[in-house]
């Protein structure tokens, strides 16, 4: 799949068919996570792949009831690296760069996943302090996403966008 395809055809999804993500097709979606850009290549993710019923549950739960959470196959759960990325980068680091950076990665692997034939949704409402409790998260890591994964049971609509002349400035705002 060419890559404007995949940006200008991606969705949201929040309905699975329920048929299994294979080992490789993961592996090649986390892959593609673990090749996007990072502020001064600190790498800041940690990523948790669920796959137990039980704890999806638990994290749709956390996640503000989204029940489609516990629905899909996986959930890879993205977190970041606060002490890593403070290391090279203070505060700054810790506050923006890893956010940044996670959501390169993010965005990575929602690509992947729609080139595959597979289907996503970037959660970022849920309790952090749960989802932390749920998986184990140890302090000093944040979990920044929740990324629902399954073959799509549905297509969603395109959904409507700004146009460019709305939000590009040249030179100055």
């Amino acid at each position: 799949m060419e890559v404007f395809e995949a940006i200008f055809e991606r969705r949201s999804v929040r309905k699975f068919t329920g048929e299994d993500v294979s080992k490789e097709d993961l592996e090649r979606i986390l892959e593609a996570g673990r090749w996007a850009p990072s502020a001064g290549n600190v790498q800041p993710w940690e990523v948790i792949v669920v796959r137990s019923r039980e704890l999806k549950e638990r994290l749709a739960e956390a996640a503000l009831n989204q029940e489609f959470v516990a629905e899909a196959p996986v959930v890879i759960v993205v977190c970041v690296d606060l002490e890593r990325a403070a290391r090279t980068y203070g505060e700054r680091g810790r506050s923006l760069y890893c956010i940044q950076d996670s959501a390169a990665a993010i965005q990575n692997m929602l690509l992947a996943a729609h080139s595959l034939g597979l289907a996503t949704c970037w959660v970022g409402a849920f309790y952090e302090e749960e989802v932390k409790d749920i998986l184990g998260i140890p302090e000093g890591f944040r979990p920044v996403a929740l990324i629902p994964l399954g073959y799509p049971a549905y297509k969603p609509p395109k959904p409507s966008r700004r146009k460019l002349s709305q939000i590009v400035h040249f030179e100055k705002f």
